[in-house]
């Protein structure tokens, strides 16, 4: 049976950590706040590109030269992940489920492509894969010590130029979709070739387009490559700030359950320590009898 100073050191040690877990949690909440806010403000303008991007793909498609290079899709034997984590852990099942979907898709999809290549954006992410010997061909740091969206413009003209070269044929990003801040999806989004969606019905209605529908592929492609990887982004940094604030919080109840039980362990201790003490006592006044 531990001493009493065995229990008081270990109610202390909790209590130190219950402490650490709150400021984190409200560190985390902080975060949260600033990119709940980021995301809730790109998402519009990320849906509202899409879809005109989509319309004008749609009209163009059918003339001899129009489209963009990006748009065309082909046989895909060489694609791409792009893994998106953290650098930092403490957040739950936050990474550990971005890794487990990749390893899936890598487990599912071996008879499907040739070759399937690995990139990271995240320290979590890249310390998994070298934990399991899977090669990465590139890992992007620096990304979320800072996260700007020259960053995220980079990323993609790098994507973009790789599957203009023919180096690969299409690319997936995976990353942690911000629902609320105690819910992240782990999704796996085609990020090239940009995928129009279905046809429209309204496609073979004419429209002027000022400037050309050529010039406005031109701008609006590479745009919207650049968007859905600054989205990817700051769902995966919103998601991150969520999932630590809940594995904070709930490392904190736990505490607060431990310091608990330790508390009355320690009061039961204490007791029979005493009884045993007054036990010692009343038989030694009674051998003087």
């Amino acid at each position: 049976m531990p001493s009493l100073r065995d229990i008081r050191r270990r109610i202390g040690s909790v209590k130190s950590t219950q402490q650490i877990t709150k400021a984190m949690k409200m560190v985390a909440a902080a975060k949260l706040r600033r990119a709940q806010d980021a995301i809730t403000r790109a998402r519009p303008y990320a849906s509202l590109l899409e879809q005109a991007l989509t319309r004008i793909a749609q009209r163009a498609s059918g003339e001899d030269g129009a489209g963009h290079p990006l748009l065309q899709a082909r046989t895909a034997r060489v694609v791409e992940l792009v893994v998106i984590t953290s650098d930092r852990g403490l957040a739950g099942g936050f990474n550990s489920n971005i890794g487990r979907r990749v390893q899936r898709f890598l487990v599912e999809n071996a008879d499907r492509y040739q070759k399937v290549l690995v990139s990271t954006i995240g320290k979590k992410g890249r310390d998994f894969f070298r934990a399991r010997q899977v090669a990465t061909r590139k890992d992007f740091t620096g990304v979320h010590a800072r996260l700007t969206f020259e960053k995220a413009q980079e990323i993609a003209r790098e994507y973009a130029e790789r599957f203009l070269s023919g180096e690969i044929d299409g690319v997936f990003l995976v990353f942690n979709e911000f629902k609320s801040a105690i819910s992240q999806k782990v999704t796996l989004k085609p990020l090239l070739p940009v995928d129009t969606g279905p046809a429209d019905e309204t496609a073979g209605v004419d429209f002027l387009f000022e400037p050309a529908r050529d010039r406005l592929l031109r701008d609006l492609v590479p745009r919207h490559l650049e968007i859905q990887v600054w989205r990817a982004l700051l769902d995966s940094a919103a998601s991150e700030h969520g999932a630590r604030m809940t594995a904070m919080e709930s490392a904190t109840k736990n505490a607060t359950e431990m310091i608990g039980a330790l508390s009355l362990q320690y009061n039961r201790a204490r007791q029979a320590y005493i009884t045993k003490e007054l036990s010692e006592i009343v038989s030694g006044a009674e051998s003087l009898k």
